[in-house]
């Protein structure tokens, strides 16, 4: 057991640390200082309450750049230890592939998790500095983008698998923001197809990650209210449930991998 927890936390450290050696941290200051400076403005374009809207474009490049983050750091968990034979030494130690999965994947969710508190600090400290206030919305919010990046993460980890760095991000990215802005428009689409389109897109909805569940901005942003507590849970145990099923497909990909 005591072997097990050393192993885990080394892989952890070490996935967490890869993000912030790279160039990222630069991005993730520029990115602040862009959302700093709009956010700072009580009255922007002299329009009372046009805040608001600032608040939640600024939202949504969280939501863009947290994304950026956690596809790149799903995709760089495994591929590069493949491609510098860096695998080998690794599974040496002795260490299982599920453990190293595991351990890699927890990794990149810390530093991915790290860059999205890193944004909602500034975040929230500018509409507080302007003498705004959030309520009960707050916690969901995070809550529920925090379980969207470890959706995000666990997606990319599975196609970095099964698929090039380039195809696994674009087809990653295409899905999850299709479905961040499309997904709840999907069957009412399928209505006005012919019956075999129609299958394919109820198909797609069925099957594809529904990033759409997890967006709260337009009520942190404009005091909708929190969503009831029992959505708020059935959400939460749907991105458990389906990060599982990501991780062990992941997990089975792994072990079939010839080494």
């Amino acid at each position: 057991m005591k072997t097990a927890f050393r192993q885990f936390k080394a892989l952890v450290k070490l996935s967490f640390l890869e993000l912030w050696r790279r160039n990222d941290i630069f991005a993730l200051v520029l990115l602040g200082l862009a959302l700093m400076v709009p956010l700072s403005m009580a009255s922007p374009f002299g329009a009372d309450g046009a805040s608001r809207y600032l608040d939640e474009a600024a939202l949504l490049l969280v939501w863009g750049f947290s994304l950026f983050i956690a596809l790149g750091s799903g995709q760089r968990l495994l591929a590069p230890e493949f491609e510098a034979r860096t695998i080998y030494p690794l599974l040496a130690k002795p260490i299982s592939r599920g453990r190293l999965l595991v351990g890699k994947y927890l990794g990149a969710l810390a530093a991915s998790w790290s860059a999205l508190a890193f944004f909602y600090v500034l975040f929230v400290g500018s509409v507080l500095l302007r003498g705004g206030a959030f309520a009960a919305e707050l916690p969901q919010a995070l809550a529920l983008h925090f379980a969207f990046i470890a959706l995000a993460v666990a997606v990319s980890l599975l196609g970095s698998l099964l698929m090039s760095a380039s195809a696994n991000c674009a087809l990653s990215s295409i899905v999850l923001v299709g479905m961040f802005f499309f997904g709840r428009r999907l069957p009412e689409y399928a209505d006005g197809l012919n019956p075999a389109l129609a299958w394919l897109v109820k198909a797609v909805y069925a099957i594809a990650p529904h990033a759409e569940f997890f967006d709260m901005r337009q009520r942190l942003v404009h005091g909708w209210g929190a969503v009831g507590w029992p959505v708020f849970a059935a959400v939460m145990c749907y991105a458990l449930a389906y990060i599982a099923v990501l991780l062990g497909l992941a997990s089975l990909a792994l072990r079939r991998r010839r080494l």
